[in-house]
């Protein structure tokens, strides 16, 4: 089986981030802080919110970042709103997307194959795909009776969810959580799951082997 090296024709130096949000922007602001402490070498170069009133926006602005909107309600379909938005992202030069609390389905073109991510608040294949994201996800879980739940950073295609898998961490579920109790939990684990997984796409340590992401 052939391999899928990512990184193979993106140039040196400091990793140049796109990310997309359509909430709070929480996820970005992690970014930048562990790019402020040093224990992220990657630069936020361009954010785009799916609709104009995601509270991040002014969060983001607030920190010297410009949001750009591309609403998706402007557009007729799946294949131009991605259009407008991967425009967007060539044209401010970037290595690798990431899905920040992206809740629009987004058709992703061949220069963009495997330089998206997605942070799933869910151990991927559970509770996952059309409809769970945020409490949803976490309700499920409880409701299920898991013991374990986490989080998953994955390579994104064009299918919610889905791709293959480069970083999950795991957090315990209460007898006592609520959903926003194990929301809390999940979301101190994504912090540093997908500061980790960008580094490992930087440092050129990931391989894709079919359905299976590989660490050298």
């Amino acid at each position: 089986m052939s391999l899928i090296h990512p990184l193979k024709n993106l140039p040196d130096g400091s990793l140049k981030i796109g990310a997309l949000i359509s909430g709070g922007g929480t996820t970005v602001l992690n970014l930048l802080d562990k790019n402020d402490s040093g224990e992220l070498s990657a630069e936020v170069n361009l954010v785009i919110a799916s609709r104009d009133n995601c509270s991040g926006i002014e969060k983001l602005n607030a920190k010297g970042i410009n949001v750009d909107v591309v609403s998706r309600k402007n557009f007729s379909d799946v294949k131009k709103f991605s259009e407008s938005i991967f425009a967007k992202l060539r044209e401010a030069n970037v290595d690798l997307v990431v899905l920040a609390g992206f809740l629009s389905l987004i058709e992703i073109p061949e220069d963009f194959y495997y330089r998206v991510i997605n942070i799933h608040p869910g151990l991927i294949p559970s509770f996952c795909g059309k409809g769970f994201y945020g409490g949803n996800v976490h309700q499920a879980a409880i409701d299920r009776g898991v013991k374990v739940s986490g989080c998953t950073v994955h390579f994104a295609d064009n299918i919610y969810d889905h791709g293959p898998i480069i970083v999950q961490k795991t957090v315990p579920v209460l007898d006592t959580d609520s959903a926003e109790m194990l929301a809390e939990r999940v979301f101190e684990v994504e912090c540093e799951a997908l500061p980790e997984a960008i580094q490992l796409f930087g440092s050129g340590k990931l391989t894709i082997d079919g359905s299976i992401v590989r660490i050298s």
